[in-house]
């Protein structure tokens, strides 16, 4: 199939929150990205947005990815949906505010899982957003799910779920490291980056990445790496960027050189 000309643009939740806190976002962060984002003047972008601070420490305490196992989880879900919402609510605030006609979907009303991953998804209302120039903006959330009752969809696999769907030219990570390395960069200052990969030698070097010491419900790096492949085996280009520093989000999104990890099928 064709690819369109949409990009999907995936904001990591340790970028815009701070993990050290609860709830705590990063609005001066936030600002600029939404002012990067308004200045490329993307013509077709989906953003995706991950929880941080905000749906991790939530789920991880009522054990939402686990599934459905006693009555006290509702309460667990409800709160993690919520808090969610609030993290978007003042990405909205942002993008709007930056004249980005943003509108944000939840994916816990369009998607269903099975066991963990995305088996129903009515992208009816994104396809019509996206053929009126609407910037569709969804995120980390719970889902209800057939064989667990609900679990916890992560951003990353939305991202590369709605890539795959709507044939994107290509999927923008923005993560707060330079890229990915044959080992910790914040640990090990000695840390080598992978500037351009193939699927294979991602593959190969999803085993050197180590996990990082932070709650992360969603697998951290690794559950990065394994939802980039899925796309990369579709034939779409990722780049993988520090969206925590500036301009950098901007120009990946104009496709201009800039430092990172470029990974594709060969």
């Amino acid at each position: 199939m064709n690819k369109t000309n949409t990009i999907v643009l995936k904001i990591g939740g340790s970028v815009i929150t701070d993990k050290d806190g609860e709830l705590s976002a990063r609005t001066e962060v936030i600002n600029r990205l939404s002012e990067e984002i308004a200045r490329a003047k993307i013509s077709s972008l989906i953003i995706v947005h991950g929880g941080g601070s905000f749906g991790h420490p939530t789920a991880t305490r009522h054990a939402i990815k686990e599934g459905f196992k006693s009555e006290s989880q509702k309460i667990g879900f409800a709160e993690t949906h919520h808090v969610m919402t609030v993290l978007n609510g003042l990405v909205m605030d942002s993008l709007v505010w930056h004249d980005v006609p943003a509108v944000s979907v939840a994916p816990s009303s369009c998607a269903i899982t099975e066991a963990g991953r995305i088996k129903i998804f009515d992208g009816n209302a994104l396809r019509m957003l996206l053929n009126m120039s609407f910037v569709p903006v969804l995120y980390g959330d719970v889902t209800l799910d057939e064989k667990l009752g609900f679990t916890v969809l992560s951003g990353d696999q939305l991202a590369s779920h709605l890539a795959a769907r709507f044939n994107a030219s290509s999927i923008i990570f923005g993560v707060d490291t330079d890229g990915l390395f044959n080992s910790d960069p914040k640990t090990d200052k000695n840390a080598k980056l992978y500037s351009h990969l193939t699927l294979k030698e991602l593959i190969n070097a999803k085993e050197k990445l180590r996990l990082p010491a932070k709650t992360d419900v969603t697998g951290g790096m690794h559950g990065k790496v394994s939802e980039l492949a899925q796309a990369v085996e579709m034939g779409i280009p990722v780049k993988i960027v520090n969206a925590s520093k500036q301009n950098r989000i901007y120009k990946a999104l104009l496709g201009e050189e800039v430092e990172g990890t470029t990974i594709e099928k060969e």
